[in-house]
């Protein structure tokens, strides 16, 4: 298949000229073929016609038997006809009708032979050729050649200046479109390119684009909020060391006081530590990372694991645990039990008192099982739910995190579902909470 390399209006133009030069020429080669093979019948018809009436002049001088008649009307015949001879062997002598022709080429000369009988004259044979002089034919076939190509080049010429201008013209909404893209820039983000007044064909490349566009807004709005609140999370500690340091430095202080300060920057220093961490995995799983140590594995037995391990936090806060569901999956066991531990954390966290908290392992379609952790406690409004597995996100001052969760969590649990083929899933009503994530079965 051909492609345009460099401009688009000469790759159109030259195409279109050729396509018309090529159309016309066999226009004109039908044409020159179909006069020729008119010309050849009609000379071969002409030839016939002339053949039929020196037979019939044979034939009236074999009834009358006089020699010097049939000459006689053979050179009336043939007087004034510049472009028919006849040659006549009568036993044995050569006698020639009409103008000689012998001098013409023989490309331009047609001719038949024929043998004339002569039943009351058995004594006499005749051998004749007639001839046909063709160059006229063959000057009109030149000529008609030669216009017919000047017309074909002289029509392809035409065309492609009428072709140049409107592939312009046709142009010209693309170089609005490019000169509207030319404007654009970072402090113009949320401009988008005018489709109306294009062709149809335009109109779906400038809608993709402004959809582009749109992504591109939101992942600058995304990235300059994430950016925000990294250097929010970030400040507070970082200003707790320097604040701490500057004080340890402004006086003498004993090794017990000291080694309290050294404790205080240890846990803001382990705190700085996880939220970079969580970052460089979350920035692993947005580059298209995937669950790379996937081995098959019982859910409720991983499940029931972590659960284990959540067993102190759920007693000090009064609630109780409850698995529903089984499944065999290929799975991260370190990333799915993080996920887990993060939603049960979660879970336990914002649960009323002596409830349970509910983990629910369920098929989804022939290929994922979802993971989904329910809790009994205040109901999330509808709007916060697309957004809590943003990073940093908050929903009030109720549900602010202390300072060991950092806002990352519910972020890390979508993207470790995106590492397995899943998605993340978050449901809320007055019965109760539900975040979850679903997984694909692997093989």
């Amino acid at each position: 298949m051909i492609h345009p390399r460099r401009s688009l209006r000469r790759w159109l133009s030259r195409w279109l000229v050729l396509q018309t030069f090529a159309a016309l020429g066999l226009v004109c080669a039908v044409v020159y073929i179909s006069v020729d093979l008119n010309l050849m019948s009609r000379q071969r018809i002409h030839l016939e016609e002339r053949k039929e009436v020196i037979v019939h002049l044979v034939q009236e001088f074999d009834s009358y038997g006089d020699l010097s008649s049939l000459k006689h009307k053979l050179e009336d015949f043939f007087y004034g006809k510049s472009e028919l001879s006849l040659r006549l062997n009568v036993n044995g002598e050569l006698v020639t009708y009409g103008p000689d022709v012998s001098l013409l080429d023989a490309g331009d000369l047609k001719l038949t032979r024929f043998t004339l009988a002569m039943p009351g004259r058995p004594d006499m044979r005749m051998e004749a050729q007639l001839l046909l002089d063709a160059s006229s034919d063959r000057h009109l076939l030149s000529m008609l050649a030669w216009t017919l190509f000047a017309c074909a080049l002289g029509g392809a010429l035409i065309v492609s200046v009428i072709a140049d201008v409107l592939v312009r013209r046709a142009l010209d909404p693309l170089r609005d479109v490019g000169r509207q893209a030319e404007q654009l820039s970072p402090d113009r983000i949320g401009e988008r390119l005018d489709e109306s007044g294009l062709a149809e064909e335009l109109q779906p490349l400038v809608r993709q684009f402004n959809q582009v566009l749109q992504r591109l807004e939101r992942a600058y709005v995304q990235m300059e909020g994430f950016n925000a609140d990294v250097a929010h999370e970030l400040r507070t500690p970082l200003a707790t060391l320097v604040g701490q340091t500057e004080l340890a430095l402004s006086a003498p202080r004993s090794s017990e006081t000291l080694r309290e300060m050294l404790g205080s920057n240890l846990e803001e220093l382990q705190r700085m530590s996880g939220i970079i961490n969580d970052m460089l995995f979350l920035a692993q799983a947005d580059g298209g990372a995937k669950a790379r140590s996937r081995q098959p594995a019982d859910l409720r037995e991983l499940v029931r694991e972590v659960l284990a391990y959540h067993e102190a936090e759920a007693l000090d806060a009064g609630v109780s645990f409850a698995i529903v569901g089984d499944r065999s999956a290929e799975v991260d066991r370190t990333l799915f039990q993080r996920a887990v531990s993060n939603l049960v954390s979660n879970a336990v966290r914002y649960a009323y008192p002596d409830t349970q908290v509910e983990v629910h392992i369920q098929d989804i379609g022939d290929s994922q099982v979802r993971i989904a952790v329910r809790n009994i406690g205040d109901p999330i409004d509808a709007e916060h739910l697309p957004r809590l597995f943003h990073r940093f996100y908050r929903l009030d001052s109720s549900r602010a995190s202390d300072t060991v969760h950092h806002g990352l969590g519910l972020a890390i649990v979508a993207a470790i579902a995106r590492m397995h083929g899943g998605q993340s899933y978050a449901a809320s009503d007055a019965a109760g909470t539900t975040i979850g994530f679903s997984v694909d079965l692997g093989r």
